[in-house]
């Protein structure tokens, strides 16, 4: 959308979108939002991070979001909010809404007669969905899509190129599936006979339930048995992998690269960081954080912050990691004085002797 086409603001209606106050002129025009550090005449920034508090002397933005506590900070207008990086990022949608993707079925997609196509829904060119697949209303699903049969799409979703859900998933209300995430993707199961490797039907389904995002090139595998599920709002970035029968509660966030064993159970507001990895078989309890990188080998009780492999306390995992740095001086020391030991000891014997 080109700075023409953006929709027109002043500060004022821009405080009655996010619930704010302003502290200066509400008539002023805003044409777009920008970084504190680039931001020009007629733009609107922010600070949510007070490492960059100096930046608010120097940025050349006409108003700035902050928090009611730097009221009067500079001599500008302010937009204040409790939550400046909220707000921002609700006024950012606002100059950004999202593609405009006409309604009904492009000829050049494939929908079975027997599916069920809301009439707002949007069936871009190249999709195909599958016989008794329902599609709800609003939903866009974007050029390459492909529903398989029996599944099931809720209102108001997002599914980008190349997306994937499977047969008989169910997919809940204002979910976004970025490019080339699949949902029901086969379980890894198989069954050894000693020789070779016999595939186990994985006859389960995913539910990802309302308010989910799932990254580009991330996978959610069905359940072997049983359902796979994703609780309602949380956030998957991309190449995420979920194993069938994980139980993933609300409100999580799963960063780039992590991944989830089979038959685990995460609980509510867990943010695993990138690169995080969670055995088979484990319950992880609600609001754990497990820093980039770590390994979950066992349970996880409630309200913890866990690193490292084996996995520890982040506090003690930091600490160890800081003794890590001097291994080869502490080591060298360690030599030093197993010598003049030696030494001694040899000292002590010869006066004996």
């Amino acid at each position: 959308m080109s700075a023409a086409e953006r929709v027109p603001a002043t500060v004022g209606s821009l405080a009655e979108l996010v619930g704010g106050q302003v502290r200066g002129n509400a008539e002023l025009p805003v044409s777009g939002v920008a970084p504190l550090d680039r931001a020009g005449a007629g733009e609107i920034t922010f600070l949510a991070n007070p490492k960059y508090r100096s930046q608010l002397e120097t940025t050349r933005a006409d108003v700035v979001i902050v928090h009611p506590s730097l009221d009067g900070a500079i001599d500008r207008t302010l937009l204040l909010h409790p939550n400046p990086y909220l707000a921002f990022a609700r006024i950012l949608a606002h100059f950004h809404p999202a593609l405009a993707v006409p309604q009904g079925i492009h000829p050049g997609a494939s929908v079975d007669p027997s599916a069920e196509v809301a009439a707002t829904a949007a069936v871009c060119a190249g999709c195909v969905v599958g016989a008794g697949a329902r599609i709800g209303a609003g939903t866009v699903l974007h050029p390459n899509v492909t529903v398989y049969p029996q599944a099931v799409i809720g209102a108001d979703c997002v599914l980008h190129a190349g997306a994937v859900v499977r047969e008989r998933c169910v997919v809940g209300d204002r979910v976004i599936l970025q490019p080339n995430a699949v949902v029901g993707s086969d379980g890894f199961g198989f069954a050894p006979d000693g020789e070779r490797y016999e595939k186990i039907p994985q006859t389960g389904r995913v539910i990802v339930e309302d308010d989910v995002e799932l990254g580009a090139c991330s996978c959610i595998d069905r359940g072997t048995l049983g359902d796979t599920r994703v609780g309602r709002g949380t956030k998957i970035d991309n190449l995420v992998q979920i194993a069938h029968n994980v139980q993933v509660g609300e409100n999580g966030i799963l960063v780039a690269q992590s991944g989830i064993a089979g038959s685990t159970s995460v609980g509510r507001h867990c943010t695993l960081g990138g690169q995080a990895a969670i055995a088979g078989h484990i319950k992880v309890g609600d609001f754990v954080t497990i820093a980039g990188r770590g390994g979950v080998t066992n349970d996880v009780k409630d309200r913890q912050v866990m690193a490292g492999f084996p996995l520890m306390p982040h506090r003690e995992w930091m600490k160890m990691a800081m003794t890590m740095t001097h291994l080869p001086e502490m080591r060298k020391e360690m030599q030093q004085l197993k010598q003049r030991l030696n030494a001694l000891e040899n000292h002590r014997t010869e006066e004996k002797d």
